[in-house]
């Protein structure tokens, strides 16, 4: 019996080794181990344990090649039969299906879309990719952990017509970021640039920061005194160097030769809601700052979704740089969630490692959701933020880099406060964009001011001319200001000024009686400043207060200019009391505050004599007071609208918000000249053009077409 049953094996081939192989629900420790350095890098989805297909756990026949399948599993590769152990230079996959290989083995035999496994014939759902950015020159024996961001591509597990098909590859989380970003590009040589046209422009440039001084009233009597007696300091930034070059064609040259070159951070969002127009319009305002900027600029892109990964390093925007540069942008694709902190880590770190540094600097950070990967509990006012931002670019802790963030909010849903609270911290600027077609001429209009700057680190000294005399408040906005020497001087901290801009500050002191002259001295004003184009330092220009001391002051000259800078900085405060009585739901007092500044406001002699900015002012107080109709409409737009307006006017510098791209969403009383020439070319510019037509070509009707198509909902039309 036992001779047939032998006999009946034999001619049902059954005389082979049979076993079924365990099942596990966890997966090898190599391939956890390496899973979780790609969840780390951003690059894929943390590696989640599969029960094994029924490939892989069905029968398996202990043949010849099973002296394979026993080598692969006592630490040989089974493809080149070499030795496997760590620590002797080769990387080393672990498959799920448990067998193992060298590294540059397997992705050699999974390069052209093998993904079945030598030994066991398994299909896997994960394979070895190999990432050719990531082929540096670096210790074999030591491979770096960056190397692996790009090593596992999964497979899509959808079927369609009973196949799977692969996903296609995150081409822009794909690319290989060093440990140190020390891979910036060298500067362009400025001395040899600036050096022949030094000679062509007016040395003049480097007093030419104007102080002009207002004192409330021209004269006082000799007999009376005067408590809280303001004075005005404005400050006016000298011009571009070639703001009235006609010769639109050597504007790239003259620009290169005349102006302090720029490093710039873009810190973009590209999580899952940047979908449909909100992606292609970031890539179009992208290729406009990449157009605008000269090869003596440098570009940097980071991009974050569920973590940061720096796409682009600090490079040189001459035509290759450029070229480069639009290429990355192109493969932008949203996908994952918001880790907004670790975006804006990411971009400070490309200013940490830097070789080089070129005198001006600037973060643009655009989002359009929530930080979705950061726990804090912010007061109202925003305090709570501070976690989020590091510590390298807080402007007031007197060690920072000084690099502003200028922070964009988009479309509705973004967390304002948070934003706000970046630009704050940093001394940037707050934008809330409000409709999609707006994010070019936003973008236009702060790469105008990062390529205006004429001034850097502004230090303004005001000093009282004599000792009995006492300052009682220096109202600086968000700039930060001291008294010292009991009370006898005040010192504000400025920074960067573009060409042109302006600031404004107003001193209280009080006056006493003077018998004895005609004339008083109040206060000596000194400014103390860099000018990054000649490369100058420790300039100073001083101006002294003075006014009339008459037996006898009729009818004195009140100033406008005081009166103006009182409604800018009363409007500001009634800003932010409305904006806390909103945030604690009390929409009606909110309402309340805003009228009432409105109504004083009008009745001011600025607002009456038409001033420009009581009525931007007084457009802006009627907004907000709209856009706190209701809650939902305040959380809608109302909260972003306020803090934006907060932004321009406690900083003095222009921001755009609203819904259009009227003259509301682009403040005119802080934009400059150059700024205001940006927007324009953001507004005729034709996307694949070389720079010389933007600047001349208007945008297709197509395009216009488009921009109409997509323009979101906003907070006006849902009000109607």
């Amino acid at each position: 019996m036992d001779s047939k049953w032998r006999k009946l094996k034999l001619a049902l081939g059954l005389n082979s080794c049979l076993h079924l192989p365990k099942t596990t629900d966890h997966p090898s420790p190599s391939l956890t181990n390496l899973s979780g350095r790609v969840s780390n890098s951003g690059d894929l989805s943390g590696h989640r344990p599969s029960t094994p297909t029924p490939s892989s756990s069905g029968l398996r026949v202990s043949t010849s090649s099973s002296s394979s399948l026993s080598s692969s599993n006592k630490g040989v590769c089974a493809i080149c039969l070499n030795a496997m152990k760590p620590g002797q230079g080769q990387a080393i996959f672990t498959a799920e299906c448990s067998h193992s290989f060298h590294f540059q083995c397997i992705t050699s035999n999974v390069r052209h879309g093998n993904q079945i496994c030598p030994v066991c014939r398994s299909k896997w759902k994960e394979v070895p990719f190999p990432n050719t950015a990531s082929n540096v020159s670096h210790d074999a024996s030591q491979p770096r952990a960056d190397t692996w961001s790009g090593i596992l591509r999964r497979l899509s597990s959808s079927r369609q017509n009973g196949t799977v098909r692969p996903s296609s590859p995150r081409h822009s989380h794909n690319i290989t970021e060093p440990a140190i970003f020390d891979d910036d590009d060298e500067l362009l040589d400025q001395q040899t640039l600036v050096t022949p046209h030094v000679n062509d422009v007016d040395h003049s440039i480097e007093n030419t920061m104007e102080i002009t001084t207002y004192p409330e009233v021209s004269a006082v009597s000799k007999s009376d005194s005067h408590e809280n007696f303001t004075v005005l300091v404005h400050l006016k930034a000298p011009p571009h160097p070639h703001k009235d070059n006609s010769d639109r064609s050597n504007v790239e040259s003259s620009v290169e030769t005349s102006r302090a070159p720029v490093d710039l951070v873009t810190v973009l969002d590209v999580s899952g809601s940047m979908t449909g127009s909100k992606i292609a319009l970031l890539k179009q305002a992208m290729s406009f700052v990449i157009q605008n900027l000269s090869s003596s600029d440098r570009l940097s892109i980071v991009v974050f979704a569920s973590t940061a990964r720096r796409i682009f390093p600090l490079r040189r925007m001459n035509d290759a740089g450029r070229e480069q540069a639009l290429r990355v942008v192109n493969t932008l694709a949203p996908t994952g969630g918001t880790d907004i902190a670790a975006g804006l880590e990411k971009g400070v770190k490309v200013f940490v490692d830097r070789r080089w540094k070129n005198p001006v600097c600037g973060i643009m950070l655009l989002t359009d959701g929530q930080d979705t990967h950061n726990i804090c509990v912010p007061t109202r006012s925003g305090e709570g933020y501070q976690s989020l931002v590091p510590n390298s670019i807080h402007r007031n802790n007197g060690e920072g880099l000084n690099i502003p963030v200028h922070a964009f909010g988009f479309g509705v849903d973004h967390d304002a406060t948070l934003m706000h609270s970046i630009s704050e911290i940093s001394g940037g600027t707050f934008s809330f964009i409000e409709a999609e077609e707006v994010i070019q001429d936003a973008f236009a209009q702060c790469i105008g001011g990062l390529l205006s700057v004429v001034v850097q680190d502004l230090h303004v000294e005001v000093r009282c001319a004599q000792s009995r005399l006492q300052l009682n408040s220096v109202k600086t906005g968000s700039y930060e200001s001291t008294l010292t020497n009991n009370a006898g001087m005040a010192s504000i901290k400025v920074g960067d000024l573009y060409a042109e801009e302006e600031r404004d500050f107003l001193v209280t002191l009080n006056i006493p009686v003077e018998e004895s002259s005609d004339v008083m001295s109040l206060l000596t004003v000194t400014c103390l400043y860099s000018n990054p184009i000649t490369k100058v330092e420790g300039l100073d220009v001083t101006s002294e207060v003075k006014i009339q001391r008459p037996n006898e002051a009729r009818d004195p000259v009140v100033s406008i200019e005081v009166d103006r800078q009182r409604n800018r900085l009363n409007a500001a405060e009634a800003m932010a009391e409305a904006r806390v009585k909103a945030e604690c739901g009390d929409l009606t007092t909110a309402i309340s505050v805003l009228e009432t500044c409105h109504r004083e406001l009008s009745q001011t002699l600025s607002a009456q004599a038409g001033d420009p900015l009581c009525v931007s002012l007084s457009a802006e107080l009627k907004e907000m007071q709209e856009r706190m109709a209701n809650q939902h409409v305040y959380e809608h737009s109302g909260r972003a609208y306020v803090l934006s307006g907060m932004s321009c006017h406690l900083g003095q510098r222009a921001t755009a918000r609203g819904d259009s791209t009227d003259s509301n969403s682009f403040v005119q009383s802080y934009q400059t000249s150059v700024m205001a020439d940006m927007v324009t070319r953001s507004q005729t510019f034709l996307v694949g053009a070389p720079q010389s037509e933007n600047i001349l070509r208007p945008r297709t009707q197509q395009s216009e077409n488009i921009l109409r198509s997509t323009k979101s909902s906003n907070g006006r039309k849902q009000r109607k």
